[in-house]
Parts: structure tokens; C-alpha cells; sequence
């Protein structure tokens, strides 16, 4: 019997929102929040394992019992949450059918550095835990689970930035030494609610003109914002993406939505319409804050309060 911890990093997708599914070129970012998984020695009962999941201030959001070994989910305060995490479970079996997660194990705790409601990866988080639990590819549990480009998983194990790319529908990366000297001009904004991916990966998928040639442009971006040495290089780059997904999905800026009167760049992260957002400005951090908070938008974060690396 044994009792042993994981953990990994959220994630903020910087450049390439959507494109990245199609082979654009992407800056990634891991966060310093994260989230852990305990596996609890102990002797299950009646072959129960028993899950908690805990949120950033200890409170559990989800309690639920599975039968081992087969993770059928028996019972628990949300059939959704309960019903995803069987399929986690029965995907990690499927692709390590030797992994017996039941064995000597009483219990799962998870528990979340960051509010679930704001977006940085309690799904992706997962997945990448329970794929090193099993000993399972993560990227082949995520293809069989949630979906999605992949980044995140880069993100959960880095130590510092990642250029992201699928070619051939495999992912690869690299990690980078991104530092801004201009960091602390950059914030991240939390808009106050969740946005759904999958709706706006839906509406991305009925693109078809011109989506080659906005991925050759959203790969060139990343690299310039990859390499920008100023602010305002910076600050035109994180424009002129905004411009072109504006364009692609037919929907506004978030600047023209929402921060028409801002002195600074406001960059949509992830999928548009929730989670958080980039901005830039000059001028102090207080005068910064209290600009979105005037607005309503109470959770402002410094690039190195936010970003691990």
C-alpha cells in the first residue's frame, strides 16, 4: 500500500486560440497554479474507490465512488463529474490495461490551486495526473477523453514557457526562455465567467476561406511575440492577432466590446467570450487595477503573479 502525490501547471494559450488545432504555431504558458492528485493508501471497501475533489479553499465540489477495477461510477454529488471521470479512468485502463489503480488505494483526493471557474486547466490537469499515475500518453488519453490541440499538456509539465505545434496531428514543443523585460506592463484579467471551448471550437470549425493563410499568420505573430523586445512591438502584435481571429469568427474585439476606452492592448486568451484576457499598459499598476476593477472585473493578475518561469 502506498500513498503518492502529482501535480501539474494550468495553462494560458497566449497566441494562436483555435488555430492551434490546425497546426498554427503557439506561445503557451504554464501557470503557478496547478492542481494535485493524492492517491490514498488505504483498503477499499467492497472494492469502492472514493474520489474527493477539493477546490482551491479546501471545500470538496465533488465527492463520488467507483468500482474498481473497472471505474463504473456507483454514486456522488454530480452524475456529470461522475460520469467523466469513469471515462478517465476506463480510457487510462484502456491504454495501460495492466495499471490496477485499485490495489492497495482507499481513495483519490484532487485539489485545485486556482478557482475551476476561471479556465487555466482543471480538466487538463487531470488528465496529464492520472496519464502519469497510469504510467498512460497522456496525449493519447486526452485524444480519447476531452479533446483539444494538446498545449495544455505541454503546459502541465514545463517549467517555463512552450512553442506549441501540431504537424501531422502529433503535437510537439519546445520550451523557451520567454521573459519579457516589459512583464510587468502585462496583466491578466479574469472576465467573471467560463467560457465553454467546445462552442467556440464549434464556430471555428465552419471556417473554411482563408483559414491557411490566418494560420501562416497567427504562426508568424507568435514568433514576433515570441521575440518583441518593446511594449509597443508587443502591443501591435497582440492587436493585429485580435484583429485577425475578430475577423475569422466573425465577432468583435473584446476592446470593442468592452474597453473602448482603455490606453492600452487587450488580447483575448483561449476561448473567446470568458475565461481571462491579456492586457498591457504603461501606466502604474494601481491606475491598471483599478480601471478593470472600476469596470467590475475584480480579479487582476500580474504576469509573475500568473505565469511559472
Amino acid at each position: 500500500m502506498y500513498s503518492k502525490t502529482f501535480r501539474a501547471n494550468g495553462k494560458l494559450l497566449l497566441s494562436g486560440e483555435y488555430f492551434v488545432l490546425d497546426g498554427a504555431l503557439s506561445l503557451a504558458l504554464p501557470t503557478r497554479f496547478g492542481q494535485r492528485l493524492e492517491v490514498v493508501a488505504g483498503t477499499p471497501e467492497g472494492k469502492r474507490l472514493h474520489w474527493v475533489s477539493l477546490g482551491m479553499d479546501g471545500s470538496p465540489w465533488f465527492e463520488g465512488d467507483f468500482r474498481m477495477p473497472d471505474w463504473a461510477f456507483l454514486s456522488g454529488t454530480d452524475a456529470g463529474t461522475g460520469q467523466a471521470l469513469e471515462r478517465l479512468g476506463r480510457a487510462a485502463l484502456g491504454l495501460r490495461p495492466d495499471w490496477n489503480a485499485g490495489e492497495g488505494v482507499s481513495g483519490v483526493r484532487t485539489r485545485l490551486e486556482f478557482d475551476r471557474f476561471w479556465g487555466l486547466g482543471s480538466s487538463s490537469t487531470l488528465v496529464a495526473m492520472m496519464a502519469d499515475w497510469a504510467g498512460a500518453d497522456p496525449f493519447a488519453l486526452l485524444d480519447q477523453t476531452f479533446g483539444g490541440s494538446g498545449y495544455d499538456l505541454a503546459c502541465a509539465q514545463a517549467s517555463g514557457p512552450v512553442l506549441f505545434q501540431r504537424a501531422h496531428n502529433k503535437p510537439s514543443w519546445v520550451q523557451i526562455p520567454f521573459q519579457p523585460a516589459f512583464s510587468d506592463r502585462l496583466f491578466f484579467v479574469y472576465q467573471g465567467k467560463k467560457q465553454n471551448s467546445r462552442e467556440g471550437i464549434a464556430r471555428y470549425r465552419h471556417l473554411d476561406a482563408g483559414k491557411a493563410e490566418r494560420i501562416d499568420q497567427i504562426s508568424a505573430l507568435t514568433w514576433q511575440m515570441a521575440g518583441a523586445r518593446t511594449l509597443t512591438e508587443f502591443e501591435s502584435c497582440m492587436k493585429t492577432h485580435e484583429r485577425l481571429v475578430s475577423e475569422a469568427l466573425q465577432l468583435p474585439t473584446l476592446g470593442e466590446q468592452l474597453f473602448p476606452d482603455f490606453w492600452g492592448a487587450v488580447k483575448s486568451l483561449g476561448a473567446w467570450g470568458g475565461d481571462f484576457f491579456l492586457a498591457s499598459s504603461e501606466k502604474p499598476e494601481a491606475e491598471t487595477r483599478n480601471y478593470f476593477q472600476q469596470k467590475g472585473f475584480s480579479v487582476v493578475l500580474t504576469y509573475n503573479e500568473m505565469i511559472l518561469g
